[in-house]
């Protein structure tokens, strides 16, 4: 059998997904990636052994590089990148949802059609162990004829968490339908069939930005071609939950699909009070066992004894398989483009009765036509925002740069600020951005990476670019206290205390922080100021704050230590404030001052407050440092023996983590005239119940 060529159209993340699924096939081989961002595409290719790199798919086909394609460019580039691909003939496989619109899943299959060529698409969760494990029950009939099918997607909202507005799904109602209930509605459609008419009650709406309407949830009732079915779809929710329910004559099955588990209520021979016992300990057993075999495969996988074995990449693998089985055997792919384009009009359908239609609300990418006073590199983000109002007040001109300028407050659609899109290590658009500004403050911290080297070109990389357009103006660099040693020492931390002197033995991100600002305070003729605030918190923010411990989930909150010594905390606003003053201040180059709030609660008190504001039963987990220096070093000692590249854990960093040193910021409240929150009440209100909704 010849050896098919692939090609990965994108280079992102689940583009890593699909070349480690690859490498499990026989019969493929990954030839070609393409991407706009060489550097990305070149990247992926050396970890994964691809051959050629390009920048464009028209170049990969004219170069004739590949046999079949992944498209996994973002959802509104699908059509456009897989539209000449089919008309070549090549095979395609599409990450969902197939399209954008049902108009656009049209062309798809149309080009298709005409060229033959096959064209399927990734709905990876209808080959998730614990739905196959369903859906073959289900089919063999071991709980009798089933009757009807329920869904409840109950989960977390990565981006909207962070506020990511600007990613695709956010554009209108129903983006977030053909990025979410895909993967229910799939699941839905393979067990109850085609679904055809909808009846859908959408919860209240809120607006994210002027023009953006945002559903957080919809009930749906379904009426498929074999079994009627109804789906609860909620996002941006607490616990997650996704459970797909098969309700038959003789019992009913559960697939608990983040779990990765499957049981089944029935009945046995025994009399009603016996049964229940009897009934409910089969169940009981089915779960423990299930979550007995993850965690055991868990551990295999952790100790390399077996290759990667968690349910999404399980799930992933054997989707990209069924689709290559399919072609070598000469039939249409199982999931094929059909089914996708149901789907995507099935979403068409819900939003077109579930959502009132969003206000049309012109935004232009406005370039400022005057020169700008200040320029805020990083500035639609939590500190930011605010940032921008102090500036917006005083009547000054700002440009504001950053990756994603679409779907933004208000504020940042006024006549006196200039936007820009753009990568802070791209010098030229740094520039573009800075233009004339006198005043640079740069809030962007440059992103991170999976290795040291790669969080040290994002963050010192991204910094040295800025400073270095930065000739002849006054930078406000604002870093982070976690540049500085905070475990326990005789004197206060203050503005002089220097950058950690042993950060080599800190996290990559202290390390990068530590290391950008001796950077900048020892570059020559640098007009620089370096603000390192605490443990931000207030309005925009997330309520629960890595400073505090490390959060296993957002109701387990693990102490870096017992929790009692007073914390950095400093509300956003005043941050902000300190900001403003410095780009209004003369003679602090070279200087630094840490900005934390005159109130300061301990870990425990605050994760009390907050679990009483929230209603939700938080706790906080009290750690001795010396017990979590033994666990790392666990982690440690199995990274090594399995043959993975990693930092012994340090001692010195699990203690700066406690944050037990004291703080005197006397230095920014006099050079600045600074002035922040010293009310408990304030603070309770502004960094807490802000969160309560």
């Amino acid at each position: 059998m010849a050896v098919r060529r692939i090609a990965l159209i994108g280079a992102g993340f689940i583009a890593r997904v699909h070349a480690e699924a690859l490498q499990f096939l026989p019969g493929v081989r990954l030839t070609a990636i393409v991407d706009p961002k060489h550097d990305a595409a070149e990247r992926l290719a050396r970890s994964y052994g691809a051959a050629r790199v390009f920048t464009g798919a028209d170049a990969a086909l004219a170069a004739d590089a590949f046999d079949s394609a992944h498209v996994l460019v973002p959802p509104p580039a699908h059509r456009d990148v897989a539209l000449p691909l089919l008309r070549a003939g090549k095979s395609v496989l599409i990450e969902k949802p197939l399209a954008a619109s049902g108009a656009e899943c049209a062309s798809l299959l149309e080009a298709a059609a005409q060229s033959g060529a096959p064209v399927g698409v990734n709905q990876n969760f209808l080959h998730h162990p614990a739905f196959v494990r369903l859906r073959d029950l289900v089919a063999a009939r071991r709980l009798g004829k089933p009757n009807f099918i329920g869904c409840i997607y109950n989960v977390p909202l990565r981006q909207l968490a962070a506020r990511q507005f600007g990613h695709w799904m956010f554009t209108a109602p129903v983006n977030l339908l053909l990025e979410q209930a895909v993967h229910p509605l799939s699941q839905i459609a393979v067990l109850a069939g085609t679904i055809g008419d909808v009846a859908v009650h959408a919860g209240p709406a809120s607006d994210l930005a002027p023009g953006v309407v945002f559903h957080a949830s919809l009930d749906a009732s379904l009426a498929c071609a074999n079994l009627p079915a109804q789906l609860r779809f909620a996002v941006g929710q607490c616990f997650p939950f996704w459970q797909i329910t098969a309700v038959c004559d003789d019992g009913v099955a559960v697939a608990d699909i983040l779990a990765n588990r499957l049981f089944t209520y029935r009945r046995t021979r025994w009399m009603d009070a016996v049964d229940g016992l009897a009934s409910g300990a089969r169940t009981a057993a089915a779960v423990f066992g299930a979550s007995g075999r993850n965690l055991t495969a868990y551990a295999a996988a952790t100790l390399h004894l077996t290759r990667r074995n968690d349910p999404f990449f399980q799930s992933m693998r054997a989707s990209i398989a069924a689709f290559h089985a399919a072609l070598d055997n000469g039939k249409p792919p199982p999931i094929d483009g059909g089914f996708g384009a149901m789907l995507v009009e099935t979403c068409e359908r819900i939003g077109s009765v579930a959502f009132r239609p969003a206000p049309r609300v012109p935004r232009t990418l406005r370039k400022a036509e005057t020169a700008c006073d200040v320029a805020l590199l990083g500035g639609t983000g939590f500190i930011g925002t605010h940032v921008m109002r102090c500036f917006i007040a005083e009547g000054a001109r700002v440009a504001v740069m950053a990756r994603s300028i679409r779907n933004l407050p208000a504020i940042f659609g006024t006549d006196s600020v200039s936007l820009h899109a753009g990568d802070l290590r791209d010098a030229d658009a740094v520039s573009a951005a800075i233009g004339a500004a006198p005043i640079v403050v740069n809030l962007a911290h440059g992103g991170g990476g999976a290795t040291w080297e790669e969080v040290r070109d994002a963050m010192v990389g991204g910094a040295e670019v800025v400073a270095r357009a930065c000739a002849g103006r006054r930078l406000i660099h604002i870093g982070s206290i976690a540049a500085l040693y905070l475990g326990p020492q005789d004197l206060p931390v203050t503005g002089a205390t220097p950058p950690d002197p042993k950060a080599d033995e800190r996290a990559d991100y202290a390390r990068a922080k530590a290391m950008t600002d001796r950077m900048l305070l020892a570059m020559h003729g640098l007009e620089v100021c370096v603000l390192r605030p605490g443990l931000v918190v207030g309005e925009g923010g997330l309520p629960f704050h890595s400073g505090l411990g490390f959060f296993n989930n957002e109701q387990h909150c693990m102490g870096w230590n017992a929790g009692r010594n007073p914390l950095p905390f400093v509300l956003v606003e005043d941050v902000a404030d300190a900001i403003f003053r410095a780009a209004r201040t003369d003679g602090i180059q070279k200087r630094c001052y840490n900005l934390v709030g005159d109130v300061r609660p301990t870990a425990r008190e605050y994760i009390g407050t907050l679990a009483e504001a929230l209603q939700r039963p938080l706790t906080f987990h009290p750690q001795m440092v010396d017990l979590l220096l033994a666990q790392e070093y666990g982690k440690f000692l199995i990274k090594r023996v399995t043959g993975r590249s990693a930092a012994p854990p340090s001692r010195r960093d699990l203690l700066s983590r406690g944050l037990t040193a004291t703080f005197d910021c006397g230095d920014a409240k006099r050079d600045l005239g600074w002035s922040p929150n010293a009310d408990p009440v304030r603070f309770r209100e502004r960094a807490i119940l802000v969160h309560a909704g």
